[in-house]
């Protein structure tokens, strides 16, 4: 029997912070590697359909409890961003943001989490 996958939903700050990070990648690197790291992306975000504890991903309960991230840079990828989310009801996994890794996590988690 096969378990079933969660639900990725992407929070209003995420999908900006994934729209912007696409709006720079082709500014600055250009449509090859704007595709290429939309797939990347898209492969992190897919890997959360296993659930919040998927390989490589890590508690962050000092920016506030029940928070994980998920880094692009594993499994021979290149990235700087992390993904940052949470477990909701009914197998939801909720993209809060998606963040450079220089950036502090936790000044940016949306106001209205919590």
């Amino acid at each position: 029997m096969t378990e079933t996958s969660w639900r990725i939903r992407l929070g209003a700050e995420a999908e900006r912070d994934f729209l912007r990070i696409l709006q720079y990648t082709a500014e600055t690197f250009g449509p090859r590697q704007t595709a290429i790291y939309k797939a990347t992306l898209m492969d992190a975000l897919a890997e959360l359909t296993q659930g919040p504890n998927v390989a490589g991903s890590r508690a962050r309960d000092e920016i506030l409890p029940g928070v994980r991230t998920l880094h692009l840079a594993r499994r021979g990828r290149r990235g700087r961003h992390f993904i940052m989310y949470r477990a909701a009801e009914g197998k939801v996994v909720e993209v809060l943001r998606i963040l450079h890794d220089a950036m502090d996590l936790a000044r940016h988690i949306p106001p209205d989490i919590g």
